[in-house]
């Protein structure tokens, strides 16, 4: 059977990236010792690496401790990194609930162009000035995001139509329209202006898409943007700062 593509391999197989050759391992059974408690229910803080989809970490995860039941709780794209609840077990039956907790993220916008992704999975393009734009104004602008707002989601995203995911609708050229949705932005700090980056921070609900929000912001001072980096450091309770990367699980087993 082939090894399945992971959206790791192929970000490396683009950019011309060499990734360390794998090789092909009899499955040894894991100490029950260490695969029971994780069969029977753990919720697991992860440090979410680049370039690495949400499922990823989850298939990751499966394969090493050969358990089936297991998931994540709300989808980081692949060039977001930060903090993934990842439930095992009987956890499993928790996921909708930490999903719908409000998420806090830092980042960059840049402004002065978009792309169709709304980050930079595809190429800036349209360019337009900025060098105009004051901080006050990009503040105002950001600022009026705050409350209940109406948002599309990118065409580039795993909402699905009739079945398929949208991403895979965009690829091939299919227009979908998308209907806007009401979602709830908390908070929404600028932290920092250093033009063309404007650094933020943003607490909102479950549901918003930040790469949205992103070319929004572009749209509304007129110079176009996209997300051009991505951090999420909270889910409810939760902070990225008690997350630990994925190798490190196994040596975690008993915390």
């Amino acid at each position: 059977m082939a090894r399945r593509v992971t959206y790791r391999s192929k970000y490396a197989e683009a950019t011309g990236e060499k990734l360390p050759k794998r090789e092909r391992r009899d499955i040894i059974p894991l100490d029950p010792a260490i695969q029971l408690p994780f069969a029977e229910g753990k919720v697991l803080l992860i440090d979410k690496p680049l370039h690495w989809t949400s499922f990823d970490m989850v298939r990751k995860l499966r394969g090493v401790l050969q358990i089936k039941k297991i998931g994540h709780a709300g989808t980081l794209d692949p060039l977001a990194t930060g903090l993934l609840i990842i439930c095992t077990g009987k956890f499993t039956k928790s996921i909708n609930d930490f999903a719908a907790q409000e998420k806090e993220y830092t980042g960059q916008i840049t402004l002065g162009a978009v792309t169709a992704t709304y980050d930079l999975e595809s190429q800036p393009e349209q360019p337009k000035e900025y060098a105009y734009l004051t901080e006050k104004e990009i503040r105002a602008e950001a600022e009026k995001f705050v409350g209940e707002i109406e948002q599309r989601p990118p065409m580039y995203s795993a909402i699905k139509k009739d079945g398929v995911a949208l991403y895979e609708l965009a690829r091939k050229g299919v227009e979908v329209e998308l209907k806007a949705r009401k979602v709830t932005i908390y908070q929404f700090d600028i932290t920092r202006i250093e033009l063309p980056l404007v650094e933020f921070k943003i607490l909102c609900s479950t549901g918003t898409y930040i790469r949205s929000l992103a070319n929004d912001l572009g749209a509304a001072l007129g110079c176009g943007a996209y997300l051009s980096s991505l951090r999420r450091t909270r889910i409810g309770a939760f902070s990225v700062d008690d997350a630990i990367p994925v190798e490190e699980v196994l040596t975690k087993k008993d915390n």
